[in-house]
């Protein structure tokens, strides 16, 4: 199927109902979980953060390349930027959270929709895939989830799958 505005707006819709969900069924003590050693050590309730703060980040991304900006700054350290953006979400709740990750994926969503197919052929600079179209930095946005999401279940298999026949994880 072609990549236009509302079948890539239909992807995100989707892609953000599966990732609420997958969070929705996860096991309590599971959110508590360590799933990156590097850096600050996220958990999987750091990682929820982080896709709030992805998400927000990509609105405004998405609205600067529209409007004719080159996108990200080219000395943008993606990493101490999410550390930091992630520290700031401490305080809200795994539903507070989960709220606001579905309130600005569906803001994408309905931006992404009316999009020409010159809108998604303008190209800005990501900083992860560095200068790129705008149709494959949205495509990267539900992505970038799917990435995360299957380190999390990888991650906590070991300690599922223990549960099951009742071994303890090492």
């Amino acid at each position: 199927m072609a990549e236009t505005g509302p079948y890539l707006a239909e992807r995100l819709r989707v892609e953000g109902e599966k990732s609420v969900r997958f969070f929705e069924e996860l096991a309590p003590e599971d959110w508590g979980r360590t799933i990156y050693t590097e850096g600050s050590r996220w958990s999987v309730r750091d990682i929820v953060a982080h896709f709030v703060a992805a998400e927000y980040a990509f609105t405004l991304l998405i609205d600067n390349i529209l409007q004719g900006g080159s996108g990200s700054p080219e000395d943008l350290d993606l990493n101490e930027y999410n550390e930091r953006r992630v520290a700031k979400l401490n305080a809200d709740s795994v539903p507070e959270l989960l709220a606001k990750f579905s309130q600005y994926r569906n803001a994408n969503a309905q931006r992404v929709e009316s999009l020409s197919a010159a809108d998604l052929e303008r190209r800005g600079r990501h900083p992860f895939l560095g200068v790129a179209p705008l149709v494959d930095i949205i495509k990267l946005i539900y992505r970038h989830n799917q990435i995360h999401q299957r380190e999390i279940r990888q991650a906590l298999a070991p300690a599922m799958n223990s549960i099951e026949d009742g071994t303890t994880p090492t």
